[in-house]
């Protein structure tokens, strides 16, 4: 067997960021933002319009940067290219996150145009941080790595949340989220992405890269073109893909709409943020669970298991408005947070891990572009079939119960992929 070596300061960097980018899904897209977005920014809006508006900036954000990252990714597969792309997302990210400071109430469309540009500038920045693995770890040592990036990225982002939340409740949220406590939140998360990305910025270096041309831009898209032209050659990545496509498209929808959705079942923000918090705790050791678990059985095995969790998930998750009894539904939430928590990093981190073993390295950001497109563009689709609806029969529920589907055919997809 292959001795285990220590992280190098590569991985370990590369580890660290993870830590850095969690901060902002944890507070802007799943717990504080959400519900300072309906309370607060959205108050007076319906409940159902509001959680639909917030779904379509969600579909409207990846839409965007999904449109670009194929071209983005092919051209920093150039030597030299990879880290000026990551670092100016980032800079994006980091600018329209602390610019979330300047709504008020009222101003709805403001802090969603400005939530969805900041979340453009993270998703960004991922698509190349992702792309990085390649060239910070070797074949056998991605599926721990990655595991290790998204565990320390639970456990990272509770330091700043749980800051954040002893500010809230110093302020009193009796009445709903204080409004100068949540925007000090928003800088805290703009702080602590900034300080944790430094050792990425610094030692994080581009190992595999395709030489550049005089014409980068065209030559980008005409490799990007040659990729489409030769997909035989490249089957079991693109039904990997399309596999990717439907079940990170459940995943991603339950992560971004838990919070907006729980709200609508009568769970106050003390209840969802303390919930919150214990999944990003609770998810740490099953995710390094996981990366331990896929040496054994296989990455694929160990992301058909998350899938299956998801499943029970997303069907309790449709019961729960049915169930009467308040301390019986408050019980069972906490039993969906716990499956939540089983298996949100694992599923995750081994998809990424797997993909970057299938795929040419020197061209991982190409790749990695088309990887973050189903990412997006299923961040589309599950949000905004959700908020169609949710919109459409006035009751988010009938929304949830389709996201099964999702998981479904992402499985049959999975268990055809040959590579």
């Amino acid at each position: 067997m292959t001795k285990r070596l220590a992280p190098t300061t590569e991985e370990n960097s590369w580890i660290v960021y993870d830590a850095a980018n969690s901060a902002f899904v944890l507070v802007m897209v799943t717990a504080i933002l959400p519900i300072y977005f309906k309370e607060v920014v959205s108050a007076g809006v319906p409940s159902a319009v509001s959680t639909s508006n917030w779904a379509f900036a969600n579909s409207l954000a990846s839409l965007m940067l999904a449109v670009l990252a194929p071209l983005l990714g092919t051209m920093a597969d150039y030597r030299g290219y990879k880290k000026p792309f990551f670092l100016g997302f980032l800079g994006a990210g980091l600018l329209f996150t602390a610019a979330l400071v300047l709504p008020v109430p009222g101003q709805w469309q403001l802090c969603l145009a400005l939530y969805v540009l900041a979340r453009i500038g993270w998703s960004g920045a991922n698509l190349f941080y992702d792309a990085f693995l390649v060239d910070i770890t070797t074949h056998e040592r991605m599926d721990r790595i990655s595991a290790r990036g998204f565990g320390v990225g639970y456990i990272g982002s509770v330091i700043p949340f749980t800051i954040i939340i002893a500010l809230l409740l110093a302020a009193g949220i009796e009445n709903g989220l204080p409004t100068t406590m949540t925007k000090a939140g928003f800088t805290i998360v703009a702080g602590w992405w900034f300080c944790l990305s430094i050792p990425a910025a610094k030692n994080l270096v581009q190992k595999f890269y395709i030489e550049p041309s005089p014409s980068p831009c065209t030559d980008a898209v005409k490799r990007l073109a040659d990729t489409f032209r030769n997909i035989r050659s490249h089957r079991g990545v693109f039904v990997f893909l399309a596999a990717y496509f439907f079940y990170i498209d459940g995943v991603g929808t339950i992560i971004s709409m838990a919070t907006a959705y729980g709200h609508d079942l009568g769970f106050g923000a003390g209840l969802l943020i303390t919930v919150i918090l214990f999944i990003q705790i609770v998810a740490f050791p099953f995710t390094l669970l996981f990366g331990r678990l896929a040496d054994r059985f296989g990455a694929r095995n160990m992301i058909m298991a998350g899938i299956g969790i998801y499943v029970v998930i997303t069907m309790l998750s449709f019961a729960l408005p049915f169930i009467a009894s308040y301390s019986v539904r408050h019980a069972l939430f906490w039993f969906i947070a716990l499956l939540v928590a089983s298996s949100m990093g694992g599923i995750q981190a081994l998809s990424r891990s797997y993909f970057g073993k299938i795929i040419p390295p020197e061209k991982s950001a190409e790749f990695f572009g088309f990887y973050n497109v189903c990412g997006r563009f299923a961040a589309i689709a599950g949000p905004l079939l959700l908020g169609i609806v949710g919109r459409a029969t006035g009751d988010t529920r009938w929304g949830v119960l389709a996201i099964v589907f999702l998981f479904i055919i992402g499985a049959w997809l999975l268990r055809k992929v040959d590579c």
